[in-house]
């Protein structure tokens, strides 16, 4: 009996022993790994947690187990001497450690993202399969490897607009789950336009009962047209919530947009005395920058704004709200200021003189007064570009969409700044030159080496890099309307993000990252997602569809 019992061990050993880690194509590329000979078998493997784990970070963990569990069709069991997961005050809170031999793999991490980011790698360097819900036949062990990682900037960003075009909370859940994995930890949801307002406000219900709807959308770019199909849709507040919590967990912070004082037609719409020329205002059913502003003159306007970012503030715990202050003025079609008595009245209070500059003065009061309302209650502002147009208060943060010169003049004056230049992360560009086999892009060209060509510190003056805080996406949905569209335009383009954000830029290496996005593509396949390969000359949103997680677990490539 002995003998035999011996023999099981051997052949259970030598089971898991002959199988073959994938190869190391792990995105974004951890800071520090070294590869060496063997592999640890990962189905039916002991788990054990330090007691010093807190709650989140356990939660994090298990949602790895569950995973791997779900893969491999085999329960893990809950015992020393296989994977191990420990508190390591000495790491950084995004810093992570990960240990792997024939025998044990030891995690370390000092807080929840350092474990969220140390078990999105260990998923990253199995089958790609992990990421599906069925189990699987495939070679479930992990490459022997050492590995330290942190990030370079702090601020990993991908935005989303649900105001041109609406998405579920289940659809921004699936979007956030592709953050997860590939590290990036801000969430910025732009939740208010000319042509939508999205977000519950108990205290302003008109917000969504009318400026939630719009009365039809134009049709491709033809800008005189109206579809007539009534569109809309709003977040309740227990849906952001729930938001905010499902991303905490994966240690991801989301950041709301208030757009002001432009942008806001919806909101006119749904209270026209807001105006300078108190309406009556339509909720945009059209493109483009709405001549139409908050009356920067009128004491209301404040009093209302005060009110909604208290209920933002109720929902969101974020240190920063994004107040928006982009294309405030529509010159070709006028702007109310310079002709409302309101603002008149306001501009000589101020002492602000006419001539060009002084829209931009009077904007930067509307900043002034929202930011020092947000710093009263801990919060601090970030906003687009054109509030460094005249007089910036300090404390603001700058997120530079125009190109890259606003962050650059905004770090050379001692303003923090987010990098977001239009001319490498706007995901709403084509990705090809053969428009008319892609979906409907708002122009441009951004392919993926461009994307990830993008240098955050090129241009900026010595010394003031420390003002970078880091790198966001944007993806506007003018001409997206739907989950599939949507996740074509950003796949695999924030992979190449997730680089930039994290890997110091002498460890960036394109042929490495390409070779390593069959890998990502397969991951996307077993999440279900949609998206573009016309890095691999397959243009257009219409292709075969998924791989069975059978076919994904053939298509992995050996180690060595």
């Amino acid at each position: 009996m002995k003998r035999i019992l011996l023999f099981l061990s051997a052949l259970a050993v030598f089971s898991c022993a002959q199988p073959q880690p994938q190869a190391f194509q792990v995105i974004p590329m951890p800071a520090d790994v070294a590869v060496s000979d063997g592999s640890f078998c990962v189905k039916g493997a002991a788990v054990h947690f330090e007691d010093d784990l807190d709650e989140a970070s356990m939660a994090a963990v298990l949602r790895f187990v569950e995973a791997v569990e779900t893969a491999t069709g085999t329960q893990c069991k809950w015992d020393e001497g296989g994977m191990t997961f420990r508190v390591n005050p000495s790491l950084a809170a995004e810093q992570y450690a990960i240990n792997i031999t024939p025998k044990s793999v030891t995690v370390e991490a000092s807080a929840l993202n350092g474990f969220v980011y140390a078990c999105e790698t260990l998923k990253q360097m199995l089958p790609a399969a992990i990421y599906g819900k069925e189990a699987v036949k495939a070679d479930w062990v992990l490459p022997c490897v050492n590995i330290l990682d942190q990030p370079r900037f702090a601020y990993r960003g991908m935005h989303l607009d649900p105001c041109r075009h609406f998405f579920t909370i289940e659809e921004t859940k699936r979007y956030l789950d592709v953050m997860t994995a590939y590290k990036l930890n801000r969430f910025h949801w732009h939740l208010t336009e000319d042509q939508g307002w999205r977000m519950e406000v108990k205290k302003y219900p008109r917000l969504t009962e009318v400026g939630a709807w719009r009365n039809g959308t134009m049709i491709g770019k033809d800008w005189g047209s109206n579809d007539g199909i009534r569109y809309g849709g709003f977040y309740t507040q227990e849906e952001m919530k729930e938001i905010v919590d499902y991303a905490a967990k994966r240690g991801i912070t989301v950041i709301p947009e208030i757009d002001l004082p432009g942008h806001m037609v919806a909101a006119l719409a749904a209270y026209p005395e807001l105006g300078c020329t108190g309406g009556p205002y339509e909720v945009w059913t059209r493109w483009g920058v709405a001549p139409d502003i908050l009356c920067a003159g009128n004491e209301q306007i404040y009093t209302f704004l005060e009110d909604v970012l208290t209920e933002v503030m109720e929902i969101f715990p974020s240190e920063y709200i994004h107040i928006g202050g982009d294309e405030a003025f529509n010159e070709s079609e006028g702007i109310p200021w310079e002709h409302c008595p309101k603002c008149a009245a306001k501009m000589r209070q101020l002492g602000i003189k006419k001539g060009p500059m002084a829209k931009h003065y009077l904007q930067n009061y509307v900043t002034a007064r929202i930011q020092d309302f947000l710093n009263a209650h801990g919060r601090k502002i970030i906003g687009w570009d054109e509030i460094l147009e005249g007089e910036l208060a300090e404390g603001a943060t700058v997120m530079s969409w125009r190109g890259v010169e606003g962050g650059i003049k905004a770090a050379a004056k001692g303003f923090d700044a987010i990098m977001t230049p239009s001319s490498h992360l706007y995901f709403d560009y084509y990705q090809s030159h053969e428009r008319d086999k892609e979906p409907l892009g708002i122009g441009g060209f951004l392919p993926i080496e461009k994307v990830y060509s993008y240098e955050p510190f090129d241009g900026l003056v010595p010394g003031s890099e420390k003002h970078i805080l880091g790198v966001q996406a944007n993806l506007w949905t003018e001409y997206i309307p739907t989950p599939e569209h949507l996740e074509y335009m950003l796949l695999p383009r924030m992979c190449a993000l997730s680089e930039i954000q994290w890997c110091a830029a002498d460890k960036k290496d394109f042929a490495r990252f390409n070779e390593s996005l069959d890998h990502a593509f397969a991951i996307f396949d077993a999440m279900g997602l949609n998206y573009s390969l016309d890095c691999r000359g397959q243009i257009g949103l219409d292709r075969q569809p998924a791989r069975t997680p059978e076919e994904l677990a053939q298509l992995e490539k050996p180690a060595w």
